[in-house]
C-alpha cells in the first residue's frame, strides 16, 4: 500500500492533501504536492448553518470528510452535522468503512442499529442532549426523531471517505432497477407494491 510519508519528506510528510491536477493517488484522491498545501486544505467553514430538512424524510446531512476537506486523506476521520425536523429520520443507511459515534447537540432522538446475520438483533435507545451512542462499521441504523421540536446531532466517523448506503435508494432506486420479480420474491410482496415504492425513487 502506498503511504504519504515516503511521497512528502518535509513536514507535512502525514498528509496526502487531495488535488484533483494529481497523478499520483493514495486512497483513490489524487495527491497534492507538499509544497503546494495551504491552510484551507485543512478547513471547513460554516458547520454552525443549519441544514434544510424540507424534504420528504425530513433530515438534511452536512457532511465534512475528504470531499470538503482535502487535508483529511489519509487521516481515518470525518464527521457529519445531521439536522432533524420534527418526526425527521435520517433512514436506514450503512457506512460500509467506518464506526459512526453520535452526540445530540439538542433535541432528542430516536436510534438503532440491527446486527448482521443470521441474528438480526436490533439495538436501541432514545438520545437526549448530551447523549451518545455508537454504530458499528458496516451495520444498517437509523435515526428519528419522534419530538415536535428541531433536533441537532453531530457524527464523528472513523474514516476519512465512510461511504453511506441507504438502503431504501439501494434497493428501490438502483439504475437501471432492480428486477420486479428479485425485489418481489425479496419482499414477499406482488409487483404492483414494488412498482409504487419504486416510483418513489
Amino acid at each position: 500500500m502506498l503511504s504519504c510519508h515516503c511521497l512528502y519528506p518535509s513536514l507535512l510528510q502525514d498528509f496526502c492533501v487531495v488535488d484533483n491536477m494529481s497523478t499520483v493517488r493514495v486512497n483513490g484522491f489524487p495527491c497534492k504536492d507538499a509544497k503546494d498545501v495551504v491552510a484551507e486544505d485543512f478547513f471547513f467553514p460554516g458547520l454552525h448553518m443549519a441544514g434544510n430538512t424540507t424534504n420528504k424524510q425530513g433530515s438534511a446531512v452536512t457532511q465534512v470528510n475528504v470531499a470538503q476537506i482535502a487535508g483529511l486523506n489519509t487521516l481515518g476521520i470525518s464527521l457529519a452535522r445531521i439536522d432533524y425536523a420534527p418526526f425527521g429520520l435520517n433512514p436506514p443507511h450503512t457506512h460500509p468503512r467506518a464506526t459512526e459515534i453520535l452526540t445530540v447537540l439538542e433535541g432528542s432522538l430516536y436510534v438503532g442499529f440491527v446486527t448482521s446475520n443470521p441474528d438480526n438483533k436490533l439495538f436501541t435507545k432514545v438520545l437526549n442532549k448530551g447523549d451518545v451512542f455508537v454504530f458499528p462499521e458496516g451495520l444498517i441504523h437509523f435515526q428519528f426523531n419522534y419530538g415536535t421540536k428541531s433536533t441537532v446531532a453531530l457524527a464523528a466517523l472513523s474514516s476519512q471517505n465512510p461511504g453511506v448506503i441507504t438502503v431504501a435508494n439501494a434497493v428501490f432506486g438502483s439504475k437501471p432497477s432492480i428486477s420486479d420479480d428479485v425485489l418481489a420474491k425479496a419482499f414477499q410482496v406482488d409487483k404492483q407494491t414494488i412498482d409504487r415504492i419504486q416510483a418513489q425513487f
